[in-house]
């Protein structure tokens, strides 16, 4: 799966590394700060710090039914100067993946089940979004406020690469808007009517769970 979206040639938007690996020593341990992370001793790196579970287990959703589990070279130490981070986002049935950009990071998802509607917009306020099915691919770019529907008749989750070992995420914190069931219902069904025309047949069904 991340063979694939890895072999896309994601460019990257972090310093090139100096050697061939440098997997982080843990946070907790840093007895000096640098940007980025210090790299172990090499006697000590092993392919232990190449390998991670990390995305095995969703996250812990939020109010609007999504979980998101960002993994970045904190977390996976092998991951330290190669540029990349990986992710595991969760939605519910009819759930949202709310508006939120990454600062310092482009993210390509990679949809392994159920379906979504995914867009972002751009600085000129246009709106860009796509029906995506399983094995779809799609792409947000770095800094851009993004979202995805769960659009399905199941839980859809999708995985992610950035082109940062720490890609960060701002996103509408709930206290700063109207975050009534009323008004998430609105926001779903104007992402809906976007994406009309991209529906399938079976749209009339699943309209009526917006309506």
């Amino acid at each position: 799966m991340f063979v694939a979206l890895t072999n896309l040639q994601i460019g990257s938007s972090d310093c090139d590394n100096l050697q061939d690996t440098c997997p982080a020593v843990p946070p907790k341990t840093q007895t000096i700060f640098i940007n980025g992370l210090p790299c172990k001793n090499p006697a000590n790196v092993t392919a232990q710090d190449f390998k991670t579970d990390e995305l095995s287990n969703p996250g812990t959703a939020d109010i609007f039914g999504a979980s998101i589990k960002i993994v970045g070279a904190a977390e996976f130490s092998g991951l330290n100067t190669l540029g990349l981070s990986i992710g595991r986002t969760g939605i519910d049935r009819d759930g949202l993946d709310n508006f939120h950009y990454h600062p310092r990071a482009t993210e390509m998802i990679f949809v392994s089940k159920g379906a979504l509607i995914a867009g972002f917009i751009d600085t000129k306020n246009q709106i860009f979004q796509k029906y995506l099915r399983v094995g779809d691919v799609f792409v947000f770019p770095k800094g851009l406020f993004h979202f995805s529907l769960s659009h399905g008749f199941e839980d859809a989750t999708f995985f992610s690469v950035f082109n940062s070992q720490n890609p960060g995420l701002v996103s509408l914190n709930p206290t700063y808007f109207d975050h009534t069931l009323e008004s998430i219902e609105k926001l779903k069904r104007r992402i809906v009517s976007l994406s009309k025309l991209e529906v399938p047949d079976s749209s009339p069904e699943l309209e009526r769970i917006y309506s």
